[in-house]
């Protein structure tokens, strides 16, 4: 459910670093709690994306709710797939789900995420402490 090869933020964000670039998205918990996602508004390019900060906004059938951004850079590319599918991130929100790709600003950012094992816990008390 959470790929090994991820780093994950608090706020249900996930990036894949290659190089210097940083794939983003949200976490297969995030759209299952956002539920069907109708709309994801488009960031621009060459924006800033802060760490700990939001960057764009996801709507579903149940909220509208604020992307948080995992890592500090400029985004360089948004998935236009998204624009007209954004239901794709539910279907596939590790693989062709991903919503943005940042130029990675500080790479010791990266330090500060969990890796699978950390955010599943994360994860399974957050949802304890719902019930």
């Amino acid at each position: 459910m959470y790929p090994d090869d991820l780093k994950y933020h608090k706020e249900h964000t996930w990036v894949r670093v290659d190089g210097n670039r940083a794939t983003v998205g949200i976490t297969f918990y995030a759209q299952e709690t956002l539920g069907d996602i109708v709309y994801i508004d488009e960031p621009d390019i060459d924006s800033s994306a802060e760490s700990d900060i939001e960057f764009t906004q996801i709507e579903s059938t149940k909220a509208t709710s604020a992307v948080i951004s995992p890592v500090s850079g400029k985004v360089i590319e948004f998935n236009e797939e998204l624009t007209d599918s954004p239901e794709i991130i539910n279907e596939d929100p590790y693989g062709k789900g991903w919503i943005v790709v940042v130029e990675l600003e500080d790479e010791s950012e990266l330090d500060k995420l969990l890796d699978a094992g950390s955010y599943e816990k994360y994860v399974e008390e957050e949802v304890k402490e719902k019930e």
